[in-house]
């Protein structure tokens, strides 16, 4: 006896990317508001579903075997950090970041350290040859016996690999390359990029297999493909990181075994990449003296705190009426509020200047406690006296001049301290868990952590 009879019409267009459903032709979709991606939907169908045989009764859920679902560490600490202690056997992680930004090596990596604990590894390169892999692994010391390597585009021989080799963990780079004999369109295209990482989804859950998924993202910085795409995994990482520097940054975006709000850092060399426990010494600079312009702040990033040194420049603007605003590693937007309320709320005479305020490190700070420090290190600039050293700050900065409560003050507090930092200027009521030996100065305006600091014009 028919369970469920659904008849359904379906609707005159489809968005490709989202699955939005019109009844008329629009160039942009009114959900995702893609460009070019609504199209018109198949003839009606009228579909009925069917009770079929269970193959395994439900069972109560204390009676469940979880060992299944423990996580295997990978072997590289800040990619289990990340992933919440490690690879889950069927979970398919899809791994997103700019060209060259180290995508590969690190899944390489990841894949000879499993390799090197007696699992089976297949590699599948879709975008380089196997020999330019195999350079990539001698280079960075990757060359294990049971780390396989493939190179294929087609999906049907993928699946064929996984096949054969049986291994405990795949590789996939990447996902946009790999194309399906049974869809029209070429590799990289929504049907195409839905079919193969549908298909290998499938096939991870199926044979219990951990799948990591390289994916290219777009000019904005998403991902590329369908948007269903990361709804499909179980575990999308963005890797991140400044062309220029060699410091990268990963975090995971969705997680479904683990926290979304922890961060890997990793730097990346010639001999491969290496994980950094202790990355704070990477953005602080070490001048012998005081300077004025530079102010040390303690971000978080995810859990992690990190301290992190802010340098501002004042000069006088040779063109009137038009001064320059730089930054770099900062929210130019954010930069240009906080010289408004220097200027308004203290009288700071910064509208005329040039002004350019930079991070240590090429270290990008998004989070809005490092306002507090930002200006700091322009009044410090804008009056030429240097910070005492040896003193950090942080603290949300409010269009009144007020400063504001941040979330994970102890834990700023104890990472300063860790690093010999004696002095905290930080806001009103937030001076609880300070470690022993510590000043913690509390701020409850911008005109009182100017006076702390001892910057009074």
């Amino acid at each position: 006896m028919p369970r469920t009879t659904t008849s359904r019409t379906r609707p005159g267009f489809v968005c490709a990317e989202c699955g939005w459903q019109t009844t008329k032709w629009t160039g942009r979709c009114g959900e995702c508001q893609a460009w070019g991606t609504v199209a018109e939907a198949g003839a009606p169908t009228v579909r009925t579903t069917t009770a079929a045989a269970v193959r395994e009764p439900a069972r109560p859920i204390a009676e469940i075997d979880v060992e299944a679902a423990r996580a295997t560490p990978t072997g590289v600490d800040e990619f289990d950090r990340v992933l919440g202690g490690g690879l889950v056997p069927g979970a398919v992680v899809l791994m997103a970041g700019e060209p060259g930004v180290g995508k590969s090596t690190l899944l390489l990596d990841t894949a000879s350290r499993a390799a090197a604990h007696g699992r089976t590894v297949l590699y599948v390169t879709a975008e380089e040859s196997a020999a330019q892999v195999r350079l990539r692994a001698e280079r960075i010391g990757a060359l294990r016996p049971r780390l396989l390597l493939a190179a294929e585009t087609d999906l049907a021989t993928v699946l064929g690999h996984v096949e054969a080799s049986a291994p405990d963990l795949l590789v996939l780079d990447s996902v946009q390359t790999i194309a399906s004999g049974e869809v029209e369109g070429a590799a990289g295209g929504v049907a195409q990029v839905r079919e193969v990482a549908g298909a290998v989804i499938a096939a991870a859950k199926r044979r219990g297999l951990a799948t990591l998924l390289v994916g290219h993202v777009t000019k904005d910085g998403s991902i590329a493909g369908p948007r269903t795409l990361e709804h499909l995994v179980d575990v999308v990482c963005q890797f991140e990181g400044d062309r220029h520097s060699r410091l990268r940054l990963l975090r995971a975006v969705k997680n479904r075994y683990g926290p979304t709000d922890e961060v890997g850092c990793f730097e990346l060399g010639e001999d491969g990449i290496v994980g950094l426990a202790d990355p704070s010494g990477l953005f602080v600079s070490r001048t012998p003296e005081p300077v004025p312009g530079t102010c040390v702040t303690v971000t978080l990033e995810g859990r992690r705190p990190l301290m992190a040194e802010l340098q501002s420049l004042v000069s006088p603007s040779p063109a009137q009426g038009s001064a320059r605003r730089v930054t770099s590693g900062l929210e130019s937007s954010r930069i240009a509020m906080i010289l408004a309320v220097l200027e308004r709320r203290l009288g700071l005479p910064v509208a005329n200047r040039d002004t350019y305020v930079a991070t240590v490190g090429g270290v990008r700070l998004a989070e809005p406690s490092v306002d507090l420090a930002v200006a700091l290190a322009v009044t410090s600039a804008a009056v030429d006296r240097p910070l005492a050293r040896g003193l950090v700050a942080f603290g949300e900065v409010g269009l009144a001049g007020e400063v504001r409560r941040v979330d994970g003050v102890p834990r700023r507090l104890q990472e300063a301290g860790r690093l010999g930092v004696r002095a905290a200027i930080v806001p009103a009521g937030s001076a609880a868990g300070a470690p022993a030996g510590m000043t913690v100065l509390e701020a409850a305006t911008l005109a009182d952590a100017v006076r702390h600091a001892r910057l009074d014009p």
